[in-house]
């Protein structure tokens, strides 16, 4: 028989998990529907490299992995001191030029300015510095950009972005050099530093499947008979194959058209115009990661040799006047 305690104690647990089990499908239900109602802009391409390679975003050949969406190539420069000492703050410098009067396609269709992103592959144990470190003088330039891990655990490989382009055409990396006197798997010299940059939209998604910033091809040789404008701003067109099968290619709002009804084409032929005037660029640079000692061990040794360059000319005065004044006696 229970007890009015036991009774008590068992019906607060059995409402206490009830309402837990409401409140965790009242909370999934919210996300989902806000999913729905406000759904999240589809430019967020660090996220889709990362998607795309969790790894690493450079691939065996050297490629990264944003050139698989992103297809026009761009150029990409990045300045970093030649050596810097351990344990300090430097500045990698990464440009992303692009003419700021062109505009890219959005997702809608409609026109809008580009933004921009970066990845930098920096050396084992190289890392964006702690606010604390950062010089107050350069707390303008770098702004107020959020730099994210490529992964967990993976503090060197840095990525940036979506950024506005028109602000962001240089982006300043606050970086922290390594001290190999505290981690002993560091070690002093040459090492390899990899930039990927791109701006605008890419023309391919990580399923592989075409943005609206991207050419459209017929998919079969025929004759176009129909070209119907859709609501949402983009077109089916309906070619009429040689077999006498009708094939609808949709083309999304965003690219423009550059054929017309009766036109005949072949299979693979371009539909629309090229929208894109963005694109990616790579580049690749080198820093040392200098040992203060050796650097005091050089000065020590090239003073050594002008000092003993200095007593040979001052042998070679002394030798000269002996025998000048020997010669005179």
């Amino acid at each position: 028989m229970r007890t009015p305690f036991l009774s008590v104690i068992s019906h607060k647990s059995k409402r206490l998990i009830t309402r837990t089990f409401v409140l965790a499908l009242a909370t999934l239900a919210f996300f989902f529907t806000s999913d729905l109602a406000l759904p999240q802009s589809a430019a967020a391409y660090p996220f889709w490299a990362q998607q795309t390679a969790p790894e690493t975003p450079r691939e065996a050949t050297g490629r990264i992995v944003c050139a698989n969406c992103h297809l026009a190539a761009k150029p990409a420069r990045i300045e970093i001191p030649q050596s810097v000492k351990p344990d300090t703050v430097f500045k990698a410098v990464v440009e992303i030029p692009y003419d700021q009067d062109t505009q890219q396609v959005l997702g809608d269709g409609s026109k809008g300015g580009l933004n921009v992103g970066a990845v930098l592959m920096l050396p084992e144990g190289f890392k964006i510095a702690p606010p604390e470190r950062i010089p107050e003088e350069w707390q303008e330039e770098v702004g107020s950009v959020y730099f994210q891990s490529y992964k967990e655990g993976m503090d060197n490989v840095v990525i940036v972005g979506p950024l506005p382009g028109e602000e962001y055409q240089e982006v300043i990396f606050p970086v922290l050099s390594p001290n190999p006197k505290t981690d002993k798997d560091l070690y002093f010299g040459k090492y390899p530093v990899y930039l990927g940059a791109n701006r605008g939209r890419g023309q391919v998604y990580p399923a592989g499947n075409k943005s609206n910033n991207a050419v459209y091809n017929a998919s079969k040789a025929g004759t176009i008979t129909q070209i119907a404008k859709q609501e949402d701003g983009g077109y089916e067109v309906t070619i009429q194959t040689a077999e006498g099968k009708a094939v609808v290619d949709a083309i999304p709002a965003g690219p423009e058209l550059i054929v017309s009804e009766g036109q005949e084409v072949t299979a693979a032929e371009a539909l629309t115009n090229d929208p894109n005037v963005g694109g990616f660029g790579q580049a690749d640079t080198e820093i040392v990661l200098q040992d203060p000692n050796r650097v005091k061990w050089l000065m020590v040794f090239i003073a050594a040799i002008m000092l003993c360059q200095l007593f040979l000319v001052l042998k070679k005065k002394q030798v000269e006047k002996v025998q000048a004044a020997e010669m005179n006696f």
